[in-house]
Parts: structure tokens; C-alpha cells; sequence
């Protein structure tokens, strides 16, 4: 992968509620090879839309920094914690991170959606700011043309945007190791 002659690696995940006409981003996880990372929950999400999908209720809902009371009240994000921000604020803050990055390149796990998603936090395809890559590289595809090895299991948090983003840094690293192994 890093013969692609790119100086820095962004992997990423998101978690998002669609229907097939309508993508809204729920959380985004960002990580560099150089460590640093970015996370955020959109305030701004129909938490009644991703409560009423029972996959997103039960695998993502868990993950995000809810308030927590007798379960009557709802999605209710915590206003406090940090990562919960509008998405506009969300949009400005990944644009900034990866522009600052040298020159970027986006890696995800079925990267398709996560694309979409990420796209989407600045309206159509025209309003990309410049320096954020038009596509997203998959570490799906990777795998396959690697042979489709046994990848490293993710241990917790799986459908935790920044848990998935560290986890695809680390199936990467082992991807590098395989392609670059002699036995290839």
C-alpha cells in the first residue's frame, strides 16, 4: 500500500443512518499514521430515525456519549462531552485535519459508505475543499488482492468510529508487513 508514493495515511470509519434515500452521518474517527486522531458525534442527527433502525440501536446507539436516564426520553446526546458537535463544526474540523495532513491518502474498511458519508459533510461533490481526496482507498480490496489473509480481530468496541478507524490502522500495518514479506 505505501507504494502508492503518498506521504501520510488517514484511515477512517464512520457510522451513519441511511435509507437508502438519506445518508446522515451519526459519528466520524480519524486516524493518521503519525498517531494523531480526530473524533466526533453529529448533534445534529435524527436520533428518532437512528433509534428506530434496531442494527444501529443495538451496535452503535451503545457507543456514543448519550445522557443517560430511564430510557423513556430517548437518543438524548451529552451536550458536554467533547466529541459532540453540529455538523458543521464536524465538517470544518475533518476538513482542517486532513489538510494539514501531507499529502493525504483515505483508507477504510468497505470504504464505499464511509466515502459517501465523509462527502457528504459538505454538501454535494462540488463543495469538497480542495486538499480532501476525491476517493477513499479500501482496505477491503486490499486484503482480497493480497490474497485475502487472516486479518487481526478487532477485541472491543467494534461499531466505535474511532475504535474502528485505530482497528483499520492496524489491519493496514499488517497488510504492509504481508505485501512486503519475501513469501509473497
Amino acid at each position: 500500500m505505501k507504494l502508492l508514493g503518498v506521504e501520510m495515511r488517514i484511515f477512517y470509519d464512520t457510522e451513519f443512518c441511511e435509507d437508502g434515500a438519506r445518508l446522515d452521518l451519526i459519528s466520524i474517527g480519524l486516524v493518521r499514521e503519525d498517531g494523531v486522531e480526530y473524533y466526533a458525534v453529529n448533534e445534529d442527527v435524527d436520533g428518532e430515525r437512528v433509534l428506530n433502525n434496531p442494527w444501529l440501536r443495538e451496535n452503535v446507539v451503545p457507543h456514543l456519549p448519550l445522557i443517560n436516564g430511564s430510557g423513556n426520553e430517548g437518543f438524548i446526546l451529552d451536550s458536554v462531552d467533547d466529541s459532540v458537535k453540529p455538523r458543521s463544526v464536524i465538517a470544518d474540523e475533518v476538513a482542517a485535519f486532513i489538510s494539514v495532513t501531507p499529502r493525504p491518502s483515505l483508507w477504510a474498511w468497505f470504504a464505499s459508505f464511509d466515502h459517501v458519508a465523509l462527502t457528504w459533510l459538505f454538501g454535494p461533490m462540488v463543495n469538497m475543499p480542495e486538499g480532501i481526496p476525491m476517493r477513499t482507498n479500501d482496505l477491503k480490496q486490499e486484503a482480497e488482492r493480497l490474497g485475502d489473509p487472516i486479518l487481526p480481530e478487532q477485541p472491543a468496541d467494534l461499531h466505535h468510529a474511532l475504535a474502528d478507524a485505530r482497528h483499520n490502522r492496524l489491519v493496514a500495518d499488517h497488510l504492509d508487513r504481508l505485501a512486503a514479506s519475501p513469501d509473497r
